[in-house]
């Protein structure tokens, strides 16, 4: 490039393409050039004003060929016709959004060039009349153009004028102060006199060169800005309502005004994510300014609704600066807390950031409200910790009854709320040792939650799940916080934590949590400060904890913590806690036997279901050594049948859980023969007991939850021990004998039971969503088991596939899922027959509605059925879309002829199935398939008299008149795209009728709305509104029933949960 490294000293006469040159790729030399341009112009003004003008059409990207003279004869609007008929006939460049190496900081030469004329001129040629209004009346009619490139350019430019008049207006301004000042002094001496008048003239000179760069200023802003800032690319909107940020807070003796102010309102509403978010920066910048607020109280009253919607916006780079946005009106007390009610539901949102921000907003405005916080007395920190904590238990209040929300709300808060970190505060609160307020029972239970969730974020855990499940690591120094906030927690609680688990001892609610913080301790700690005592008095208090209740939570608490200090104690501590663990599980079992005896005695049920609910927490950590209890619940399940079946359930489970122990302490090189032998007898009489229960719940008709605990128990246990003994999984090893294959009599037993528990409805569901098990015993983990049963090989695929398949549609999103992934690992094996199993699917989904409409009694059941059977239809052949379809067009054709083959069997009753089930796939071939088909379905037809039974025959007609439209079509394969939902970008809408929660009083908003052209207030982003089911996050679908969190866990933790923590062999069973 001409000139690049040559000295400022050396450049002479500078040319037009030197100039553009320079502003495109060579900065450094801008301010050279411009003082070059200045000296020039008292000379020769027209030729510099050329070399400008010309500048700007060659940045723009123009390839003209416009000369001087042509500028000075035509007008303006002459020119810019020409550079637009250039742009249209492709003769331009794009410098604005050119990703060149050499054009990387083209826009801020661009910016550095304007400003740099505009300062250099501020002493003459600013002010002259021609330079810069010429300049300014092409600047605008190039912002006006169609192409955009020109538009991006001229916008750019237009508005950094603006940015550098201020700058100079401000300086004229402080001129003016100090002018005034220094008159008003000169008067006071002399009140006539040549001073007096040079200081009269100069201030006259001053004020009309700031009313002349105001005008300038409001000229573009007309011309340029009011058209620009609802322009068709977001970056210039953005560009804009950045500039009108600045001019605001930098002049506002100009621009704070509602005439201006009004803009950054509407773009409030822009459909535009990062033109929402520049002007909520814009407005933040605007209400940091403490002697701004007066001016703000009418565009505050109009638009402050639209500020705390946006906290919920689409967009998560919107919402976090828009609740930033409303922590700077709380701050100002321009809203009531009844304005608020929206941001309350946020702090259980999905996205981290959300939450922080409003956690952070919470924590500002009504949890350190009003605050004393002395520096130095320790008395005036714990009773402001006091306060803290007693304003967040209120805010707890809200989600007392779901522990995982109120944790969400922990999470949110923790980092700026020291107090929660305060661990001597928070346990004299909960052994009432503080004198302000006595606690509820509820503030009892949500504090000594909050000690839990927040010792183990000191420590370094989540307390609420990430969506990346990513494993956290920590530098060393992060590492040493963590044991140092360890330590911290270990010194408060080592003499007082005996304490606490004495009070609290009786209460489920509480116990659990508290139990929990002894896996957060440092117990070498105890060694070491000489409390060996308060370590054993804490395990004796679990144990007593572990046959004091018999809730799933603490049982499962009390066996961690002791398995904990199993592990991490050391020398006589390690003992002690060994000895406790091996006491417990004596007692255990002594118990457990003591119960079976006195039920078979005749005495109550309680005692046994509570030891079998203990003694099944116990199993699933660790095997229970003891002499002959398997037999024993064998004998009380085969001898008395009618136990409750909460009983039954858990002495299949347990009797399942020794077997399964049993099963992983067997040696597969060098078994024993007495250790197969008692092995192989557990499993006959397991699997008597559940055969059992296979036939006699599959014909039971009563209902209720105990017989759906039961049902679902004994599904998922008998699949369990199907795949724990398959038989090709043994037979090349010495435990062959262990082999089990079921016979086909056994699996459709098995399948009626589970098919019983799938027809649960929803209803029934929610009603028990509070049982302790319910993530192990609803329709979930059954079709779980059941699915589990295909993807071992453990039965045939046959039958069961199938029968699965078939209710793919049938029972809400979670079951559907589970299928989906079952049918894309079954089509991931090479063994898998796909057309075989979707074809017979359809046939059984098909018959399922046969069957009601021969009974002919539910209209709305039949409707239903028939419903089913179509959506299946639609959702299996969507598995062959794009290059899919003609891979697999064979299984296409063949669905399609068995479907046919099917439908005309006992004619004409089954006809409905062809347009039921096979026009789906039919859509799926080319035209050039069709013709067989239609000859195939003809050929069946030709010889029977279809005036009989019109009805009947009509679906027949519907299918033939369907393929001939879709063979005149003539359609061919073509490379489509499989069709995914599609994902909105940013996080998903909540829903719009939940109500919000009671912290604030108020109504929940939509996120996001568009400019409308004439009050710029409508709303907008309808096309969002509809989301798939799947992409919503887990928080957002939280109700205060336990059902509808634990009925929406993924499918992966629901096949863990199904099979516990019991080992499995390491070998396969023969």
């Amino acid at each position: 490039r001409l000139g690049f490294c040559e000295p400022a000293a050396r450049l002479g006469f500078l040319t037009n393409s030197q100039l553009a040159d320079i502003v495109k790729h060579n900065g450094r030399l801008i301010s050279h050039a411009v003082k070059r341009l200045v000296e020039d112009y008292e000379s020769n003004p027209k030729s510099v004003l050329f070399q400008i003008l010309t500048m700007l059409f060659e940045v723009c990207g123009a390839r003209h060929d416009i000369y001087a003279s042509d500028l000075h004869e035509a007008a303006v609007d002459d020119i810019v016709f020409k550079l637009a008929e250039l742009a249209r006939k492709g003769l331009v460049d794009d410098n604005y959004s050119s990703k060149r190496k050499d054009l990387k900081n083209f826009k801020e030469n661009l910016v550095t060039f304007w400003d740099s004329l505009v300062l250099e001129c501020q002493n003459g040629p600013l002010f002259d009349d021609n330079l810069f209004t010429t300049i300014k009346d092409y600047v605008v009619a190039i912002s006006c153009t169609p192409p955009r490139v020109y538009r991006q350019v001229a916008s750019l430019v237009g508005l950094q004028l603006v940015t550098s008049f201020i700058s100079v207006a401000k300086t004229l301004s402080g001129q003016r102060e100090t002018t005034q000042r220094q008159l008003n002094a000169e008067k006071k001496k002399h009140s006539d006199g040549p001073a007096v008048e040079s200081l009269n003239k100069r201030l006259s000179i001053t004020h009309e060169n700031i009313t002349y760069l105001e005008e300038s200023m409001r000229k573009i802003f007309s011309g340029l800005f009011m058209h620009r800032y609802r322009d068709v690319d977001p970056e210039i909107r953005m560009l804009c309502i950045k500039s009108l940020g600045i001019w605001v807070v930098s002049y506002p003796s100009l621009f704070l005004q509602d005439i201006y102010l009004k803009y950054l309102g509407w773009t409030l509403n822009d459909k535009n994510a990062g033109v929402r978010r520049t002007s909520i920066l814009a407005l933040q910048s605007l209400y940091d300014v403490d002697d701004n607020i007066p001016s703000l109280g009418l565009f505050t009253e109009r638009f402050y609704s639209r500020m705390i919607q946006l906290a919920d916006d689409i967009d998560i780079s919107v919402a976090v600066p828009a609740i930033g946005l409303i922590k700077q009106l709380l701050r100002h007390q321009l809203l009531s807390d009844d304005d608020l009610g929206p941001l309350y539901d946020l702090l259980i949102d999905e996205p981290p950031m959300i939450r922080r921000a409003i956690g952070e907003l919470v924590y500002d405005h009504l949890i350190a409200q009003n605050c004393k916080t002395p520096s130095v007395a320790r008395d005036g920190d714990n009773e402001s910790s006091e306060i803290h904590i007693s304003r967040m238990l209120h805010i707890l209040r809200e989600f007392s009854d779901d522990p995982v929300l109120s944790s969400y709300v922990i999470d949110d808060i923790w980092d700026d709320m020291k107090a929660m970190k305060d661990w001597k505060c928070v346990i004299s609160m909960l052994l009432d040792e503080t004198p302000i307020a006595e606690l509820t029972d509820m503030d009892g239970t949500n504090l000594v939650r909050m000690l839990r969730a927040s010792a183990k974020k000191a420590v370094g855990e989540r307390i609420v799940l990430a969506t990346d499940n990513r494993k956290m690591y920590y530098n060393k120094s992060q590492k040493e916080i963590l044991e140092n906030s360890k330590s911290d927690i270990t010194n408060a609680l080592m003499k007082r934590y005996p304490q606490l688990l004495r009070k609290y001892l009786p209460d489920k609610a509480k116990i659990s949590p508290l139990i929990d913080m002894m896996m957060l301790l440092k117990l070498e700690m105890y060694s070491l400060k000489r409390q060996e005592q308060n370590f054993k008095a804490a395990i004796d208090l679990i144990v007593d904890a572990f046959f004091k209740h018999g809730d799933k939570d603490t049982l499962r608490s009390c066996i961690k913590a002791i398995a904990f200090c199993c592990t991490k104690c050391q020398a006589d501590l390690l003992d002690y806690a060994e000895n406790k663990l091996k006491t417990l599980e004596d007692e255990l079992v002594l118990k457990v036997k003591t119960a079976i005896k006195e039920v078979e005695a005749g005495d109550d049920e309680y005692s046994l279901l509570v030891n079998l609910k203990r003694l099944h927490e116990l199993q699933l950590s660790k095997p229970v050594k003891n002499d002959g209890l398997f037999e024993d619940m064998y004998r009380i399940l085969s001898h008395l049948k009618e136990m409750d079946n909460e009983v039954k359930s858990f002495l299949l489970i347990n009797m399942f859980l020794e077997v399964a122990w049993c099963l992983h302490a067997i040696d597969v090189e060098n078994p024993s023969e007495t250790s197969i032998e008692g092995l192989s007898s557990k499993q006959r009489s397991l699997f008597e007991q559940l055969y059992y229960f296979l036939v006699v719940l599959s014909n039971y008709q009563k209902e209720g939850r105990s017989t759906t605990v039961l049902s679902s128990r004994v599904c998922t246990i008998t699949a369990e021990m199907w795949c724990l003994f398959k038989k090709s999984k043994y037979s090349s090893t010495k435990l062959k004998n262990l082999g089990y294959l079921p016979q086909l009599e056994y699996v459709q037993k098995f399948w009626k039971l589970c098919e019983q528990q799938l027809n649960i409805s929803d209803d029934t569901e929610d009603e028990d969503a509070n049982e302790e098990y319910i993530e192990d015993t609803n329709r979930d983990a059954v079709m779980i088991a059941a699915a589990k049963l295909l993807l071992a090989d453990t039965v045939s695929k046959d039958y069961l596939g199938p029968e699965i398949v078939s209710h793919y549609v049938s029972h809400g999103a979670s079951t559907t899922e589970i299928i989906k992934h079952l049918i894309t690992a079954l089509k991931k094996n090479a063994n898998s027959d796909i057309a075989a199993l979707f074809f017979e699917a359809l046939r059984r989904v098909y018959e399922r509605y046969m069957a009601y409409l021969r009974e002919g009694e539910n209209q709305n059941l039949i409707a239903k059925s028939y419903s089913e059977c179509q959506d299946l239809a639609n959702r299996l052949a969507g598995y062959y879309v794009g290059a899919v379809r003609i891979k697999n067009k064979s299984e296409i054709l063949k669905i399609i002829q068995c479907g046919v083959q099917f439908a005309f069997v006992d004619l004409p009753k089954q006809l409905s199935f062809l347009e039921a089930a096979l026009v789906p796939f039919v859509s799926k071939l080319p035209s050039s398939d069709i013709p067989d088909i239609l000859t195939d379905v003809q050929k069946r037809a030709q010889d029977i008299d279809m005036n009989e039974d019109p009805s009947a025959w009509r679906p027949y007609l519907t299918f033939v008149e369907h393929l001939r439209e879709k063979h005149a079509r003539n359609e061919v394969f073509h490379e489509e795209k499989e069709e995914k939902p599609v994902k909105r970008r940013g996080r998903p809408r909540k829903p719009r009728d939940e109500p919000v929660r009671n912290l604030f009083d108020g109504n929940k908003s939509s996120d996001e709305e568009s400019v409308s052209d004439s009050d710029q207030r409508g709303h907008g982003g309808d096309d969002d509104d509809e989301d798939d089911a799947f992409d919503q996050p887990l928080i957002n679908t939280f109700r205060p029933s336990a059902s509808k969190l634990r009925s929406l866990k993924g499918v992966s933790q629901q096949g863990t949960s199904s099979q516990r923590k019991a080992p499995t062999a390491s070998g396969s069973n023969s």
